[in-house]
């Protein structure tokens, strides 16, 4: 919405959530306050904020006043009932779908943005046209259901959103599509904008994702077999990279793969295809998800191995706790899972991140349920110093910039020896300097330095 109130000055895009704190953060005067770090995100609404982009509780009103309305809730997977751990929980979409139905006056748009399992579009069309008024021969209340996910990475979000591979629009009135197309075509070329009917388009979006968790997890299982065999990961991605039919993208080993969207939706894959009995299907795109976990727990592994078989009452220094670099997301973050497995061995955790907050951190973990036994602990700390003071280990779980250039011969002065530097990013490259101060040195896909 951001990006549309910057490309779309003559609209007037409003925001509205039952969260009347996080409205209150997002209508701060300080960019700090924001609930979401994302590069460039905070001047685009600066520079829009009470001009044609507004932030709201309003919820009644706003949707009352508007042509278009996007449905942008969460859809987390389920937790108990039918299809738990697999299915998505549609509760918030439905919701959004009454009050768009119970407010709304004459023709509106529904456009659901939402990532959704297939066939979504059409609980929403039910509700919304079991509200559809006709008076007289007159509708004055109706409804065109669009669905068009986002293909954005959080991290390079606005540029993605600015400079698009693809936008995609689905639906079957061919005139909200158009209506939806024509705003794009402010500032995306038209052979960008691809239509599809309404189920290819959900089915595309989970499939993308699919898609790009599976060169992670396919790149991670390599990872294990350059470590055993002394074949080096980064070699080893350069070459397949190279390859015009593979192409150099999603190849960089990492300690898995996070964030709101790519476990979730092949746990969408996963349960829609079980339910249309494809079994072989469902088993295939669950082994992602299930070499992804291996690959957590097998670091976790390590990490224990090296400090002599135990970290029972040893300071662990963890660097970097957001799934990735440049947001502060920590939904489903491998870092979360490291720090568990390392507590549940008694280890004293100690957090360092540029972006994530005290209370992103302490509200993750206890969103995540952790498990730790009665010796050990976990500490937020406001800088690397401090994470890393009589540090047993260091693990960097994160690729943020400056942990790339670290003073190693200051940092082997405060660890406590024989300490242990973990790269599960491979961004350490400045090996002479770790081995030179006595720091023992193991990096992903390569093993001891």
């Amino acid at each position: 919405m951001a990006v549309l109130s910057k490309y779309c000055p003559e609209i007037e895009i409003t925001l509205v959530d039952i969260n009347e704190q996080k409205i209150k953060l997002w209508n701060s005067p300080n960019p700090e306050d924001f609930p979401v770090f994302e590069e460039g995100l905070s001047q685009l609404i600066l520079n829009n904020r009470g001009k044609n982009l507004f932030f709201s509780t309003e919820i009644e009103s706003t949707i009352k006043n508007s042509d278009m309305v996007f449905i942008s809730v969460n859809t987390p997977t389920k937790t108990s009932g039918f299809g738990a751990g697999y299915a998505s929980d549609l509760k918030w979409v439905e919701h959004s779908a009454r009050q768009v139905a119970n407010y709304s006056q004459g023709h509106t748009i529904v456009v659901e943005k939402s990532t959704v399992p297939v066939k979504t579009a059409e609980l929403i069309k039910k509700i919304l046209v079991a509200e559809e008024k006709i008076e007289k021969n007159i509708n004055t209340k109706s409804f065109s259901i669009v669905s068009s996910p986002e293909f954005l990475a959080e991290g390079t979000a606005i540029s993605d959103l600015e400079n698009p591979d693809r936008v995609l629009i689905g639906g079957d009135d061919e005139k909200a599509l158009n209506i939806l197309g024509d705003i794009y075509k402010r500032w995306i070329p038209e052979n960008k904008i691809l239509f599809t009917n309404l189920w290819s388009s959900e089915l595309s979006k989970l499939t993308a994702n699919a898609f790009l968790a599976q060169r992670i997890s396919s790149i991670n299982s390599i990872s294990a077999l350059c470590e055993k065999t002394g074949a080096k990961i980064f070699e080893v991605a350069n070459v397949i990279g190279s390859d015009r039919r593979i192409g150099d993208k999603f190849l960089s080993p990492s300690p898995g793969f996070g964030g709101s969207c790519f476990q979730k939706d092949i746990l969408n894959l996963v349960y829609l295809s079980r339910f249309y009995g494809l079994e072989p299907v469902a088993d295939y795109w669950e082994q992602v998800l299930i070499l992804n976990n291996w690959q957590r727990k097998r670091i976790s592994k390590i990490v224990v191995e090296k400090l002599f078989g135990t970290v029972t009452e040893k300071k662990i220094a963890i660097l970097g706790f957001s799934f990735k670099s440049n947001t502060n997301d920590t939904r489903e973050s491998s870092a979360l899972y490291i720090a568990n497995d390392l507590m549940e061995n008694g280890a004293n955790v100690f957090i360092h991140d540029p972006k994530v907050s005290d209370f992103e951190i302490e509200n993750a973990f206890r969103n995540f349920k952790f498990s730790k036994n009665n010796l050990s602990s976990w500490t937020s700390c406001e800088n690397i110093i401090e994470a890393i003071n009589m540090a047993d280990a260091i693990i960097i779980l994160t690729e943020w910039n400056e942990y790339k250039s670290i003073d190693w011969e200051k940092i082997a002065k405060l660890m406590r020896k024989p300490g242990w530097v973990f790269d599960t990013r491979n961004i350490i490259n400045d090996l002479n300097s770790i081995k030179k101060n006595g720091i023992n040195f193991w990096s992903l896909g390569c093993g001891d330095n």
